[in-house]
């Protein structure tokens, strides 16, 4: 249950940081591009 947590928390924190960019693409693209790679460490972590 706290991966779930986690997980939640790290969508919560992504949704903030967007609203905060205030229509900044270049700093949107950062975010999203970041999240993305979180989630590919992630999913290969849990392959163990």
């Amino acid at each position: 249950m706290s991966k779930n947590k986690d997980t939640t928390s790290e969508g919560l924190n992504q949704i903030f940081e967007i609203i905060n960019a205030k229509g900044d693409i270049g700093e949107i693209k950062k975010i999203l591009a970041d999240t993305s790679s979180e989630d590919e460490l992630n999913s290969d972590s849990s392959i163990d």
